[in-house]
């Protein structure tokens, strides 16, 4: 449970209508399988004890008392077991029959939480047997003993006290204000669901886009567990559909019509992570739920479920096709705005041969073609320097031509040069005056250019570069509108492969592969035997690498650690234990020491859930210190 992870499950057993014995035996089996596979929560589904399918049979005394004695047995049995189960059973109390999810935890039964909405509709007729529960939780006795009895009781784990777990039924998160709203804003973060949902042409997707949803809504783990065969199918098939989602993403779910146990890892953590963010997730001034603390073992969780490699990416291929047209269209909206506002006569835009250069131009041609505007009036600055490649330089060219902008190419090595003299740096001295300077004489000529013009320059550096600092402070860190401040790196290759992948025009594609075949360089050191010589990722480290630290410490406020047992996951066989770790170093290290930067950056659209303007999404001091995020990583190293 280390890192707040915690294994879950959804079991659907074999079992008999009416056969109580036998159906406890099969839950009982399920539990030891749910513990050899060290889940620590288990659902069961509704009225599984009996079957959901007993129509009139609940009105039999033999079946009811068989149930509670079945509830007894299968608490005992978890009496050594390390796990809290939520089990399926009718209960009569005063009189009255419920349907209830039994908690049972060490050998007793803890809780029993009771079904809110019944349906009596369609196929369902549960009002003829059942009563709704009570609206609040309070106590029943039950063999002897005071037990927790009715709706959004939370259970909650004895040492990890963000681990609180609630139950509703089937139906309950079918209604328009299911039980568990009123549980997760009383703190569960985990909702299990016994049911018995039938299946119908389409209702799959339905329930797999309703659990989805639910579980976002509350920012909430999800585990449903759904009837399957053995169900009586006179009227009705049930398949089984068990799913395990988180804050509406989809982690596991089973075959359909083939009973089975699922598991996965929640992440309480993220998800805890994810309400402090979120104002709108408030406790309002209610009545505060039912608590019952339960017990487990904590040891670590051994994860089975993966994070993707490029997390700003999506990995179905239409989905990320879809992705790169609304993120090059939020770019160009933004750009078009401003240049409207600022009735700006044209867009200066230097360009390298390189990808963020070239997504900058991509974006400023599309805005013009948003304004009706002539591209001719999108001057695109070529300023060959020290470091420049034939490669980089022929493909900057042709891109302008291409893209319709007018080609500007303006050689500043003389006026470097002359830099260097006047404030007596040595030529041969390649450090990082000698780069530096480069860039803030190109950032220089494009400001007149644009003053020049009646223009504004638009920005190219993106969010990779700006969380690691590599930018040079009012050189190319500086713009009038930076359209690429919010696109990580590896998303910045992507939507350069799309636009390549999308124009008719073959020569414009071309040089778009040949952009996206090119190493990442801020070509600042002379080239050798005319190749560039000077590789970012060499310097800083991987971009996908840093791109994956970045968003799992900005999005979900992960720890070094936690982050570095993801990477180690990731990245298996791509890098080894030792580079994750050096370079994860670099990442905090850099992304600390460089906020001054970014505490002054120019304006640029948010694309996604992760950005770093000092206006929006991140606000950090510039002087803060990482003594806590390094010493983590020392302990780790």
């Amino acid at each position: 449970m280390r890192h707040g992870f915690v294994k879950v499950a959804a079991a659907t057993p074999d079992i008999r209508v009416a056969d109580v014995e036998f159906n406890t035996e099969k839950i009982c089996s399920a539990i030891d399988e749910a513990c050899a596979q060290k889940a620590k929560i288990l659902v069961f589904p509704e009225l599984c004890v009996t079957g959901y399918t007993c129509g009139d049979l609940f009105t039999q005394d033999a079946l009811l008392l068989a149930a509670e004695d079945a509830l007894v047995k299968i608490a005992e049995f978890t009496a050594d077991k390390d796990i809290l189960a939520f089990v399926g059973a009718p209960l009569c109390v005063s009189g009255k029959l419920y349907n209830v999810a039994a908690a049972v935890n060490r050998g007793n039964i803890i809780g029993f939480t009771t079904k809110t909405f019944l349906p009596n509709y369609g196929e369902f007729y549960e009002m003829r047997q059942f009563t709704p529960g009570p609206e609040a939780a309070g106590y029943i006795r039950f063999r002897g003993e005071e037990v927790p009895f009715g709706p959004q009781i939370l259970f909650q784990d004895t040492k990890m006290k963000d681990l609180i777990v609630s139950a509703e039924i089937c139906e309950d998160v079918w209604s328009p204000v299911p039980p568990s709203i009123g549980a997760a804003i009383g703190g569960a973060t985990v909702i299990v669901n016994c049911s018995a949902s039938d299946e119908t042409i389409g209702k799959d997707r339905y329930r797999r886009e309703l659990i989805a949803g639910q579980s976002a809504r509350l920012i909430a783990g999800y585990v449903y567990a759904n009837a399957g065969e053995g169900e009586s199918t006179t009227d009705v098939v049930f398949g089984g559909h068990n799913i395990i989602a988180e804050n509406g993403t989809i982690l596991r779910q089973a075959e359909r019509y083939h009973n089975e146990l699922i598991c996965s890892e929640l992440d309480i953590h993220r998800l805890i992570s994810e309400r402090r963010k979120n104002t709108t997730f408030q406790r309002p001034g209610k009545r505060i739920p039912l608590q019952v603390p339960f017990e487990i073992e904590h040891e670590d969780t051994v994860l089975t479920r993966t994070f993707p490699r490029k997390p700003f990416v999506p990995e179905d291929e239409q989905t990320r096709a879809e992705r790169c047209e609304e993120i090059l269209t939020i770019q160009a909206m933004g750009l078009k705005k401003r240049l409207a506002h600022t009735h700006a006569k044209t867009a200066v835009v230097g360009i390298s041969g390189g990808l963020d250069s070239t997504l900058a131009l991509l974006v400023t041609a599309r805005a013009f073609d948003m304004l009706g505007r002539d591209k001719k009036d999108i001057i695109a600055v070529t300023m060959p320097c020290f470091g420049t490649t034939d490669r980089t330089y022929h493909n900057a060219c042709d891109m302008a031509e291409k893209t319709g902008a007018t080609l500007m190419e303006v050689p500043i090595a003389e006026a470097v040069t002359v830099h260097f003299r006047d404030i007596g740096q040595d030529p041969e001295s390649h450090d990082v005056t000698y780069e530096n300077s480069q860039a803030r004489e190109r950032t220089q000529v494009l400001m007149d250019i644009a003053n020049r013009t009646g223009g504004m320059v638009t920005g190219t550096g993106d969010m990779s570069e700006l969380a690691l600092g590599w930018a040079t402070y009012n050189g190319d860190h500086m713009s009038m509108y930076g359209v690429n401040a919010s696109v990580p790196k590896t998303l910045v290759r992507h939507l350069v492969k799309y636009a390549a992948d999308t124009t008719p025009d073959e020569k414009l594609k071309d040089v778009l592969y040949d952009v996206l075949d090119t190493p990442v360089s801020p070509e600042l050191l002379p080239p050798k035997d005319g190749d560039i010589a000077q590789k970012t990722e060499d310097l800083v480290g991987p971009y996908e690498l840093h791109d994956f630290f970045l968003y799992y410490m900005l999005r979900f406020g992960y720890e070094p650690g936690k982050i570095f047992r993801l990477a180690k996951q990731t990245f298996a066989g791509v890098y080894d234990r030792e580079t994750i770790l050096k370079w994860l170093k670099t990442f905090y290290r850099r992304f600390f020491s460089q906020q001054f930067k970014r505490s002054c950056l120019p304006d640029g659209p948010k694309i996604g859930t992760v950005a770093l303007s000092p206006r929006g999404d991140w606000r950090m001091p510039s002087d803060a210190c990482a003594a806590v995020w390094m010493k983590e990583l020392e302990e780790i190293g």
